[in-house]
């Protein structure tokens, strides 16, 4: 199969097209799904630049997202059946096979049934940004209805979806963006006030739309700055979570307020191999296709490439302020 390789640490031209032997079922609760999407996400672009999360061959295949249909089972794989369409999240860290290619092999415990609803390219789009901003939402921040949620980056892949999550909760949602375009957007997705921050000051804006008390919840998607800034923009007994390294900072602030101080990173599962959190990767993908077949939760997808384009995906998504997300058929 021809597959999209990175072949060492660098720019986006160290992702080519090459011959590779196709994967087969090596353990019994495995199964074979024949990839039609594969969701692009910053963590491929990192990896790209910074060098393999796992293991330290090359050359490997990236991309955590995926979407397909099951095209053979293992001995002991009972979940699935051939034909069955899939999404899950696995992979393309390094050790194991990524899914910028045309199949891939994942114990089924990976997997969870695709939406009715949903296109491959939806789906693949989904998966890492849905578990992301759950966690975040409910798990870490423990968002209740009737709180007040200040989510950075609205527009982005985790915030388009962590706007929608947070509504679904009943939760009061304030969102920050880079233009009036994507006010438009995030307002399509429920969002209650939007600060445009080129133009607005984030801080003095948020005050007053909380009547000087501040948001109970504050998501960072962004990183360090962002992270920082939040810690003024949190209610008292409130709690940040952020699922970037915000590096070293002064708690003095977080601790008058006493803030609960999270952070979010779906990766985990993979990096440390917890089975009972990948399980839980599973259920929430079955919970959020519950909301997605419903009509409560969409996944914006703002520009689709071929896996031959696989290096310009990757360009794009650098040059910054993507809307939702970037995703490769195959």
């Amino acid at each position: 199969m021809e597959a999209l390789m990175m072949s060492a640490v660098g720019d986006p031209s160290v992702l080519q097209l090459q011959q590779v032997d196709e994967p087969t079922i090596e353990q019994p609760t495995e199964v074979k799904v024949r990839l039609s999407a594969a969701g692009v996400n910053p963590i491929d672009t990192k990896i790209r630049r910074g060098g393999l999360l796992q293991g330290d061959r090359f050359p490997v295949i990236l991309g955590c997202d995926g979407a397909g249909e099951v095209v053979e089972v293992g001995a002991a794989a009972s979940r699935y059946q051939l034909g069955d369409k899939v999404w899950f999240c696995h992979g393309g860290l390094g050790l194991e096979p990524g899914n910028y290619a045309p199949f891939n092999v994942i114990d089924e415990r990976w997997l969870a049934p695709m939406p009715a609803n949903l296109s491959y390219i939806e789906a693949a789009a989904a998966p890492l940004v849905l578990i992301t901003a759950w966690g975040a939402l409910y798990h870490r921040g423990r968002l209740q209805a009737g709180q007040t949620v200040l989510i950075h980056g609205g527009a982005g892949g985790v915030g388009h979806v962590a706007i929608q999550l947070a509504k679904i909760a009943g939760a009061r949602v304030i969102t920050t963006v880079s233009s009036p375009e994507k006010e438009r957007f995030v307002r399509s997705l429920g969002a209650d006030e939007v600060i445009i921050y080129p133009t607005e000051n984030t801080l003095e804006r948020l005050l007053m739309l909380t009547s000087g008390r501040g948001a109970d919840l504050v998501f960072d998607t962004v990183g360090r700055d962002v992270f920082l800034s939040s810690i003024m923009m949190t209610a008292h007994f409130g709690t940040v979570v952020s699922i970037l390294d915000p590096g070293a900072f002064d708690f003095q602030e977080a601790r008058m307020r006493n803030l609960s101080i999270a952070f979010e990173l779906m990766l985990t599962p993979m990096l440390r191999n917890l089975p009972e959190a990948r399980d839980e990767h599973r259920t929430i993908l079955q919970r959020c296709a519950q909301h997605i077949e419903a009509g409560k939760l969409v996944i914006e997808v703002s520009k689709v490439f071929s896996l031959a384009q696989g290096a310009a995906a990757h360009a794009h998504m650098e040059a910054g302020h993507t809307q939702g997300k970037l995703v490769l058929t195959l």
